[in-house]
């Protein structure tokens, strides 16, 4: 029994590109499909397109969570085990793994002959977006041994969204959550690490669907098919290279330059989300203050009420190498808390 993408039954969540209803495309960490079916039997079809790093399909099926890896170009069609229960019902997460270091078409499922594709629950009203880097997006999350040092060598495989503080802060508070987070990505184009060596920033990745120019032609992102209530803005960890100008010199030029950009961006924002309330921040990787010291001068320097920073208890101070399984956990926990704290319009 096959089931297309466009079947209502399925319920999807992240920026997707839907120029094909036959065959959506995943970008951005955190994206992801859901359905609930009978039967056990189940296999899943995508056509990767990878640029770098390893590539994987993240999957949780009746809560046991799993990763299958994929070939750098072209179909994969992928049996999945499905174990008997007494209900005989099933529910299944397919979701991105990883940042645009690749994309993928999703393809539909195959169920068994005389399966039954039931219906999800209804997703809730609240709804976060995270802008950020490879943090935000869960990179080497998995490499859970390595908390509090330094990355292992690796080649994509330790990288998992489902463990980004971004998703733990999203299911912690019960929101859905576009995750509009890139690896190496900095505020400003020409710095950062993302498509060394002409660097894309988020001014200019933040609203499109597809901005990696080595997968597909940028395409624009309609605002309109999503309104969150909450935003996280977590720049400000790699803008740092090549210079790390904010600490040598924070009344210099290209300081200057930097909050000036920042104060825009987040303009931009607000222009989309007129009521949303936006929080400013960066994470426990290591980084100079001075990053921070910034962001609180351009937060203030926008007088809206609004719009808010929130730093860890140990911000920029947690660990030298991504963020580990716990470490996000301890990220998400006390993001949660700080963003019910704010009473946010809309949420109950």
């Amino acid at each position: 029994m096959k089931i297309q993408p466009d079947n209502e039954k399925l319920s999807y969540s992240g920026r997707i590109d839907w120029s094909n209803p036959k065959e959506p495309v995943f970008v951005y960490p955190c994206t992801s499909v859901g359905m609930r079916f009978t039967g056990n039997e189940l296999r899943v079809s995508v056509k990767n397109h990878g640029a770098y790093w390893d590539n994987y399909l993240g999957c949780i099926l009746d809560g046991r969570q799993s990763a299958f890896a994929l070939p750098q170009r072209g179909i994969a069609s992928i049996k999945i085990e499905v174990k008997e229960t007494k209900e005989q019902e099933h529910e299944v997460l397919f979701f991105k793994r990883q940042d645009a270091c690749h994309e993928f078409a999703f393809l539909g499922v195959e169920l068994a002959e005389g399966a039954e594709l039931l219906e999800l629950p209804g997703k809730p009203e609240r709804k976060i977006e995270v802008y950020g880097d490879s943090v935000s997006a869960g990179e080497v999350s998995e490499a859970v041994e390595y908390a509090g040092k330094e990355d292992p060598e690796h080649n994509g495989e330790y990288s998992n969204s489902w463990y980004s503080y971004a998703w733990m802060t999203a299911r912690k508070l019960n929101a859905q959550i576009h995750d509009i987070a890139q690896g190496g990505i900095a505020l400003m184009d020409q710095t950062g690490w993302f498509h060394d060596p002409d660097y894309i920033g988020m001014e200019t990745a933040w609203d499109k669907i597809h901005y990696h120019p080595e997968l597909r032609e940028e395409m624009a992102w309609d605002f309109s098919r999503y309104t969150p209530q909450a935003v996280i803005v977590a720049i400000g960890q790699n803008d740092s290279h090549p210079e790390d100008y904010m600490k040598e010199d924070p009344d210099g030029e290209k300081a200057v330059t930097w909050r000036n950009h920042y104060q825009s961006f987040l303009g931009k924002l607000r222009e989309k989300y007129p009521s949303a309330q936006i929080i400013c921040c960066t994470t426990l990787l290591e980084h100079d203050e001075a990053w921070d010291q910034a962001i609180a001068q351009a937060v203030r320097e926008m007088k809206d009420e609004r719009i808010t920073q929130y730093l860890f208890q140990r911000n920029g101070k947690g660990t030298p190498g991504h963020l580990r399984i716990p470490e996000a956990e301890e990220m998400a926990e006390e993001l949660a808390g700080y963003i019910e704290s704010l009473k946010i319009d809309g949420w109950e």
